[in-house]
């Protein structure tokens, strides 16, 4: 299948390197590909430059936003959160017109340093706001409540033995989803319902973040039923 990733931060690398692992054919979008590629520090998180790791995924392509959403069937949203609408934008509302979005964004609010809080809760959710925005697109949100490493290889973690959640108002578009997750690792992966429970999910960030500080990011929850 042709993916777009759109996001070349860690969690983008993440996701297109497991992609093409997997025999897909991907395409890493970005605002600015010059300036991708030109870049020679460490990223926030203290991962090597992009383009160290594109010498080391050449067989993944990389294009601008818009390049990358057009030749794509199915498209991955790995995007910062709070620029995730604007992102999308770029990449052009009518190359993502029919077709799935794995939204795996998280709004959080870093304004006032850590821990950060949610730029949209309770009534809404970054989700939905995608889903309203491209009315035409096919929103599932999903692997917005692990790590980057977790979301790729849930096996590193009890062996696989944990939850993984979709939401989203197309019923054929989750089971999209739920097949690719399961290409992924995941064993137990739940469908909450339309678009609109993405709000449980992602205010999970908040205590999410508050386990991260305790240690590791390399945990999960698992829905014991």
């Amino acid at each position: 299948m042709k993916i777009a990733v759109l996001g070349t931060g860690p969690v983008g690398q993440q996701v297109s390197a497991k992609l093409a692992e997997l025999s897909h054919e991907v395409t890493i979008g970005t605002q600015d590909v010059g300036a991708a590629m030109a870049r020679t520090e460490p990223d926030t998180f203290g991962n090597p430059p992009f383009p160290q790791w594109r010498e080391q995924h050449p067989g993944i392509a990389v294009g601008t936003l818009a390049e990358a959403a057009a030749s794509a069937e199915l498209v991955v949203n790995a995007t910062n959160g709070a620029a995730s609408i604007d992102a999308l934008e770029m990449a052009g509302e009518q190359n993502l017109a029919g077709k799935v979005l794995i939204d795996i964004a998280n709004p959080l609010d870093f304004s006032q340093d850590m821990p950060p809080s949610l730029l949209v809760s309770n009534t809404d959710s970054l989700g939905e706001q995608i889903q309203r925005r491209f009315p035409d697109t096919k929103v599932v949100k999903a692997l917005n409540t692990v790590n980057a490493y977790l979301m790729v290889d849930p096996k590193q973690l009890a062996g696989g033995d944990h939850t993984m959640f979709v939401s989203g108002n197309d019923v054929d578009a989750k089971t999209q989803v739920v097949t690719l997750l399961e290409s992924f690792g995941w064993s137990d992966v739940i469908d909450l319902g339309d678009i609109s429970t993405a709000r449980g999910t992602e205010m999970y960030l908040s205590l999410w973040v508050r386990i991260y500080t305790l240690g590791s990011p390399m945990f999960n929850l698992k829905i014991v039923r």
